[in-house]
């Protein structure tokens, strides 16, 4: 866990879209790729289009 609370990082520093996945994945220690493929699996149900774009607007970044 780098950083006591969830946020997202500035560009460069291993982000992809918007860097939710990647703030995730280092805010509880997992690996940005199992965190990225969980979201395409949950993308075909249609469940995480929503909670991305949430996370998104929610999460503020590093700064």
């Amino acid at each position: 866990m780098a950083s006591g609370r969830l946020d997202r990082p500035r560009a460069g520093e291993g982000r992809m879209l918007a860097g939710v996945c990647a703030g995730i994945a280092e805010h509880y220690g997992f690996n940005v790729t199992i965190v990225r493929v969980l979201f395409v699996i949950f993308a075909i149900t249609g469940a995480s289009e929503i909670a991305y774009l949430i996370l998104w607007i929610l999460m503020p970044k590093r700064g």
